[in-house]
């Protein structure tokens, strides 16, 4: 039994699909997804088409990111909000449930999807959210004041030079060349959608508590 973490997608499906296959979770394995479904990427549609599917065979947690966070303003009617989500990707997410009428069709189980992510999971062992904590305090105080900036966009914890945590934080949001692996916190955000850029373009993913990484490059 093995929890599996993957970084942030953001609609690249194709190249999903290919680490999925190269990790062949079992059936006693949990997959941590820790947000940034949809956005910049070809497919955040059929991403999220993924994620219903794979609930209904696996053991799956789905943490909320900073970019679902840009989805559900943009369904309040928020549009300001929805102004900036579309220029930080959201274009890319309309256009992919946008019909040959023309017309963009979000299905219900799409927004209830979105709307039921979570903003972390913890383990006994583990502690999973999609940005980070406030390096200088413990988890425990970081969720007895819970902060939905420092649970969705904080990065102050990787120029910390000491980190509080009681237990490992497993992250992405903040993309890296390579997957950072400290004993107090792992990142898993390669950058796959930002695949132009070099040293960037892959998707990761980790096995725990091996610290097993896997990833597997782009795919358009």
């Amino acid at each position: 039994m093995s929890l599996i973490a993957i970084g942030d997608i953001h609609g690249c499906l194709k190249t999903l699909d290919v680490l999925l296959e190269r990790l062949s979770p079992g059936a006693d394995d949990t997959l941590v997804f820790v947000g940034d479904y949809i956005d910049r990427g070809p497919d955040s549609k059929g991403v999220i088409d993924r994620m219903l599917e794979l609930d209904e065979t696996h053991d799956c947690i789905f943490l909320r990111g900073n970019h679902e966070v840009f989805f559900l303003n943009h369904l309040n009617g928020n549009n300001h909000d929805s102004d900036v989500w579309q220029l930080n990707g959201g274009v890319q997410t309309l256009e992919s449930y946008t019909e040959s009428s023309g017309q963009v069709v979000i299905p219900e189980e799409h927004i209830h999807f979105v709307r039921n992510t979570q903003m972390y999971h913890e383990t006994p062992g583990f502690f999973f959210v999609h940005a980070g904590l406030q390096p200088g305090w413990t988890v425990a105080q970081n969720l007895k004041h819970p902060s939905e900036k420092t649970f969705l966009w904080d990065r102050n914890h990787f120029n910390a030079r000491y980190l509080a945590w009681e237990k490992p934080v497993i992250c992405g949001h903040t993309p890296h060349p390579e997957p950072i692996n400290h004993p107090q916190l792992i990142s898993i955000d390669t950058g796959c959608v930002y695949y132009m850029y070099p040293g960037m373009g892959r998707l990761c993913a980790v096995r725990l508590p091996e610290r097993e990484f896997i990833m597997v490059n782009y795919v358009g």
